[in-house]
């Protein structure tokens, strides 16, 4: 578990302290703006560390209740971070560099770890829709390094969105919007409640003239754990000097709800937020180290990175496919939206049918299926040794429908694969070009041993 403040360096330390300790609020006779402005080229560093704890409630077999398992999780992220121009006008980028990444959860006996490897710390996000999508133009990610971004907080969403429109007095009250409440409770919808955000009065902060903030609601909607209900008190101070929110505490319950709006588990946690305005971008992302980088999404820097060292498998894929789970020395990827479906099977070296030998295989399966074949591509070699790999390709029309097929064996020392794809006739051009870039980059990272 990770431990609280210990983790925090000097100036963070000393901004949560001088909170701890309270400070005179000042009144405050003239109304003053609170506000920050994320124009492209505003840079700071973000401290945020998150403790939850709770029991969640897991379904078990058809016809009994949930069983209620405990909950534990803690993380820290440090990250400095730059407004980007947008890509249209409903998004909004930054580019982030990661400094340390600490992410542990435990759900009942399952032990959850995640990080982001230093090779893809420097990382695009873009925000749109309430959405958010992360890649690295270093590298690319694994769909673990993207979730440890996805539940983030993101400054440029939730900041302005805690802040009045105009100017206020001490004991003024204003809604928080959508995204703001997006952001803060992963909500997806909102079918009820809000939160409320009022300013307290002027205080100082490490010597800075502040503004404190209450933050307060209970808001009910539906995310990815389904119905919840969420209860949140919290604080906020704005640095008026430097004209940013630079901490942020938010106390929440997050409560979750069956379809009669019962409480069926409770989670509570804690989530503190401390920024630092830097002057000028830091190396890494500073305009000489940008300079030359694709900072926009595309085919190449949006791909997922799967890397199984038990199965000893490795390979890149678009972010439309989904893998599925391991079994035995198979595993499987479906394509989200369009229907496809592609099956890797790892073998020994001694095990892996010659090319021709794999396509009289297909042949007599696809005859035994009554498949009516009406094209076929003859096995090429494709890359030759090391890391040989070998490809062929037939179209079928079975009972219901046509279909392209898409095969493939690799072969390398320490074993290969073999790889079958099968794409509905209506999307195989669309999913032909993904395909390849997967079985092109797919390699076994280990030795294949024979089984007894």
């Amino acid at each position: 578990m990770l431990t609280p403040i210990t983790f925090f360096n000097r100036r963070v330390l000393a901004t949560i302290l001088s909170v701890a300790l309270g400070a005179e609020i000042c009144p405050a006779d003239d109304a003053i703006p609170l506000a920050e402005t994320f124009k492209p080229g505003h840079v700071y560093q973000v401290d945020v560390q998150v403790k939850i704890g709770g029991k969640l409630a897991v379904p078990t077999e058809k016809g009994k209740p949930p069983q209620l398992v405990p909950v534990e999780g803690a993380s820290r992220l440090v990250y400095d971070e730059r407004i980007l121009e947008p890509d249209d006008a409903g998004s909004q980028n930054t580019i982030r560099a990661y400094r340390e990444v600490e992410f542990k959860r435990v759900v009942g006996t399952n032990i959850q770890d995640a990080g982001i490897r230093p090779s893809v710390r420097r990382l695009v996000v873009i925000r749109k829709d309430q959405r958010r999508a992360p890649f690295s133009p270093d590298g690319p990610l694994t769909w673990g390094e993207i979730d440890v971004v996805r539940t983030d907080v993101f400054s440029p969403a939730v900041i302005p969105g805690l802040l009045p429109a105009g100017a206020v007095k001490p004991g003024d009250s204003w809604k928080a919007s959508v995204a703001a409440v997006a952001e803060l409770t992963d909500m997806e919808k909102v079918d009820d409640g809000a939160i409320t955000i009022e300013f307290v009065g002027k205080t100082t902060l490490i010597g800075t003239p502040a503004a404190k903030l209450r933050i307060s609601g209970t808001v009910r909607g539906v995310n990815e754990d389904g119905p919840n209900r969420q209860k949140i008190e919290g604080t906020a101070y704005v640095n008026l000097d430097a004209g940013m929110v630079t901490y942020l505490s938010i106390k929440g319950t997050h409560e979750l709800l069956d379809g009669s709006g019962q409480t069926v588990g409770s989670i509570e946690g804690q989530f503190v937020m401390v920024r630092t305005a830097f002057k000028a971008p830091p190396a890494d992302l500073a305009d000489a180290a940008l300079r030359g980088l694709n900072l926009k999404p595309d085919a190449e820097n949006t791909q997922l990175l799967y890397d199984d060292p038990n199965l000893g498998v490795r390979f890149l894929y678009a972010r439309g496919w989904r893998v599925g789970a391991v079994q035995g020395k198979q595993l499987t990827l479906d394509h989200a939206r369009l229907g496809g479906g592609i099956l890797v099977t790892v073998e020994p070296a001694s095990k892996l049918p010659a090319p021709e030998d794999y396509l009289g295989e297909v042949s007599a399966f696809l005859e035994k299926e009554k498949a009516k074949v009406t094209v076929v591509s003859r096995p090429v070699r494709v890359r030759p040794e090391p890391g040989m790999l070998d490809r062929f390709t037939l179209e079928a029309t079975f009972e219901k429908e046509s279909a392209r097929l898409e095969y493939a064996v690799l072969r390398q020392s320490d074993g290969g694969a073999t790889v079958a794809a099968r794409l509905p006739a209506a999307s195989a051009a669309d999913l032909k070009t993904e395909v390849e870039r997967i079985i092109r980059s797919l390699s076994i990272t280990k030795k294949i041993g024979e089984k007894p």
